[in-house]
């Protein structure tokens, strides 16, 4: 796990390493079950993310859509998207974590 992943998840894969197992091969299986890329389902998630108010989770869906090509513009419009939707506040604090997380990228393994 990289150095931002909250204690409270490490804590509790920790203890239920079976069910975050499950967990895991559930979304192996769900990205796989179509035709999008790893940046496209990247992107998707950023905007899930925002909807849902998931800041830790918006800032590694960032970092892995970087890592996957994804340019800055294309993270910035995944969020932009959001503000008809799910209000410019809402957005603006996803604009912020996804900044700062555009920030440490170079300094988190992928």
């Amino acid at each position: 796990m990289d150095p931002q992943t909250p204690d409270t998840f490490k804590a509790f894969v920790e203890r239920y390493p079976e069910i975050w197992q499950a967990q895991e091969m559930g979304a192996e299986a769900i990205e796989q079950s179509g035709p999008l890329d790893r940046k496209t389902r990247e992107l998707i998630k950023i905007g899930i993310c925002l909807g849902a108010n998931l800041q830790t989770a918006l800032r590694r869906h960032v970092h892995q859509a970087l890592a996957s090509g994804a340019s800055l513009a294309e993270v910035e419009q995944a969020i932009l998207l959001g503000i008809n939707t799910v209000g410019f506040p809402s957005a603006m604090i996803s604009w912020k974590a996804a900044h700062d997380q555009v920030r440490q990228y170079e300094d988190v393994e992928p």
